[in-house]
């Protein structure tokens, strides 16, 4: 059996770099053991690997990604959740659009469903947008649109193995792992990234993982937990914010007493009744401004930590009404229309 599945098996020391470019090594020539490869992604969505063992991993798979063109998005900014938690509509992807709408750049990772009832892509699908097929499609579409939805190939090409190597065992539940290392995986040259930890038990890890892409990469990389155990921010609980920024990590509270935002709950947030066509039209209406008070400030408080991190306004409150106006304005919604456009599918 490789090393790397009886480390990670035994939990008696790190998996080292050098041991997972031997593992990748083994996937890429199809000479892993059977069972190799789902005893190592059971072995990783059980337990989260310790700060030795996941910068391994991550710069392992970093140095077999093909080239990508220098800061071709630099100022962009991304907002991708760990998954889990309660099934919420797609805040973040609203978020997404708000936050362009307020002339922040946004280019944005997601995934199929993996622990909610519809992901990022099968609600884009729905709304008839086509996610970027290249490092090139998407600068093209974040200049025609200010935001872009990146596809698979920001993935490293192990992923797919892996699922290959499992089947017909489903990666969704044997690798949960990977969904929720999911926001560090996508190699995209932004320069903030808001990702949201539904739960505790994952926290640590996500931490290690936003410490290695910070100062790998120069990202700045906010993780964001709160009570209700949700994988974005909330406008009606607390919520705990710890940044990673020029080599600097720091924490700070998001209150909404203190942001001007109300009262809520969860029930507010409910992915609704009626499949993937209903999801996408109780979208749309958030995007027109037609919605409760609490998932606005929610989307909008989404939105404006995007403004934020991203660096275009250092103030909150402002943030948060640039985000109400562009919801108020239809300024959020028009980003659809233009991402529906032929223009920007084959950009």
């Amino acid at each position: 059996m490789h090393e790397a599945v009886v480390s990670l098996i035994s939990r008696d020391r790190p998996v080292e770099l050098p041991v997972w470019r031997s593992f990748w090594d083994r996937l890429h020539a199809g000479g892993l053991l059977r069972g190799e490869a789902a005893a190592l992604l059971a072995s990783l969505s059980t337990r989260m690997p310790g700060r030795d063992t996941l910068h391994g991993l991550l710069e392992s798979l970093d140095e077999r990604r093909s080239p990508r063109p220098a800061d071709a998005f630099a100022a962009a900014v991304n907002i991708v959740g760990a998954g889990g938690g309660p099934a919420t509509f797609n805040i973040s992807t609203a978020a997404a659009f708000v936050a362009a709408a307020m002339g922040v750049p946004v280019v944005k990772t997601g995934s199929r469903a993996y622990t909610s009832r519809f992901g990022s892509i099968d609600l884009l699908e729905r709304l008839g947008i086509t996610p970027t097929t290249s490092y090139e499609h998407t600068q093209e579409v974040l200049e025609r649109c200010g935001i872009a939805f990146a596809g698979f190939f920001v993935y490293p090409q192990e992923v797919t193995l892996l699922a290959r190597a499992v089947a017909p065992l489903d990666i969704r539940r044997l690798g949960s792992f990977v969904n929720t290392l999911g926001p560090f995986l996508a190699d995209i040259p932004v320069r903030a990234q808001v990702t949201g930890v539904s739960r505790p038990r994952h926290v640590e890890g996500l931490r290690h993982a936003a410490e290695y892409v910070s100062h790998a990469t120069g990202r700045s990389v906010w993780l964001a937990v709160n009570d209700a155990g949700a994988d974005e921010l909330l406008g009606f609980t607390a919520n705990q914010v710890r940044a990673y920024e020029d080599g600097v990590e720091s924490e700070f509270a998001l209150t909404p007493g203190e942001l001007g935002l109300g009262s809520g709950r969860l029930a507010d947030l409910a992915v609704p009744e009626g499949g993937v066509d209903r999801a996408a039209e109780l979208f749309l209406d958030v995007l027109a401004g037609r919605c409760s008070p609490t998932v606005r400030e929610t989307v909008c408080l989404n939105a404006a930590a995007l403004a934020v991190a991203g660096r275009l306004t250092g103030d909150w409150h402002e943030a948060l009404a640039a985000a109400d106006a562009a919801l108020r304005d239809g300024s959020a919604l028009s980003r659809v229309e233009r991402l529906r456009s032929p223009e920007a599918a084959h950009a």
